[in-house]
């Protein structure tokens, strides 16, 4: 019996990065990490590093511990990249914002190394061809949108997965503005707080990814996250924090104008996280009907996989 696909997870420190290469440890595969000699620096928001606490070096010396092989080598440097992605038959990338036109060199490096069964593109977020978003997320959105038209037309084997909204930035602070707990006495709810929305841990996020990369009938197909405990409304949520904690929130619902307006007055990271909001809640883009001739529900082609549940997931800030 063969082995398992041997994995190369492009940015293994970040938000989903660190999940992906835990699940993959964890599924068995055997797991390969690009690293650079000098970190990347970048402003992160306040609820990443709450999120994830722990340091770079730290995690890959967990990872190092744990099998996880760790390549030198760096995106800029093209045979560095070639020769990482030759060792491996699956490729995940999940760099932040700022680096996804840059994946170009990774399809370049694939083509060339002519071994790639499967590419995973940094996407993680909504269906970038399904969405009606503002700026400033609506770019990075058309961003990723153009590195899968490149992946098509170059014909590399591809899974893009759509996981929607992470519990870290979503739901540890009920998609509230600069706190990271969720509220005990006031919430402000974008719109009428009745358009459901998908959530997932970034774990969960990580397992699925691997579920999909082991999945030969995820090939050249989208993945999406939307997990029935978890496809739920900003009221339906808020209702399980109050049940949580005995007390009934002071609820502000705001109307899109202001929302509008409030995005195009606010700095980063607060207006990149409202439009993340607006887009889920007021614009519905996780609301959608799939082709089952290029998508994936992953709660039914993965029923073995146990997902932590929104309810869950609050208990921890009771």
């Amino acid at each position: 019996m063969a082995g398992k696909d041997r994995i190369l997870v492009l940015g293994p420190t970040g938000a989903i990065g660190r999940h992906i290469v835990w699940a993959s440890v964890k599924a068995g595969n055997p797991t390969y990490v690009l690293v650079r000699d000098t970190p990347a620096t970048v402003n992160k928001p306040r609820l990443v590093t709450a999120a994830n606490p722990e340091t770079r070096d730290e995690l890959l010396q967990n990872f190092q511990n744990s099998g996880v092989i760790l390549i030198q080598g760096d995106m800029n440097d093209h045979q560095s990249l070639v020769n990482a992605i030759k060792q491996v038959d699956v490729v995940i990338c999940s760099f932040g914002r700022l680096l996804i036109e840059d994946q170009v060199k990774i399809i370049a490096a694939i083509k060339e190394a002519g071994n790639v069964k499967r590419f995973f593109p940094s996407e993680f977020g909504l269906d970038v061809d399904r969405h009606d978003a503002v700026e400033p997320v609506r770019e990075v959105f058309e961003e990723k949108a153009k590195i899968r038209r490149v992946i098509e037309a170059e014909g590399v084997p591809y899974t893009y997965l759509c996981c929607h909204a992470f519990t870290g930035y979503f739901l540890r602070n009920l998609a509230q503005i600069d706190i990271t707990v969720p509220p005990r006495d006031k919430i402000y709810i974008q719109g009428d707080g009745n358009v459901k929305g998908a959530y997932v841990t970034e774990a969960d996020v990580g397992t699925f990814t691997i579920a999909a990369a082991n999945d030969p009938n995820a090939l050249n197909k989208a993945v999406h996250l939307r997990l029935p405990a978890n496809y739920l409304t900003l009221n339906e949520i808020v209702s399980l924090w109050e049940k949580k904690i005995g007390k009934t929130l002071e609820k502000i619902y705001v109307p899109e104008e202001k929302i509008l307006k409030e995005i195009q007055e606010s700095s980063f990271p607060n207006n990149y996280l409202l439009a993340l909001y607006h887009s889920q809640q007021i614009r519905g883009d996780a609301v959608y009907e799939i082709d089952p001739a290029k998508d994936i529900e992953a709660s039914e082609a993965y029923p073995h996989v146990k997902y932590s549940t929104v309810d869950e997931y609050l208990n921890q800030f009771v």
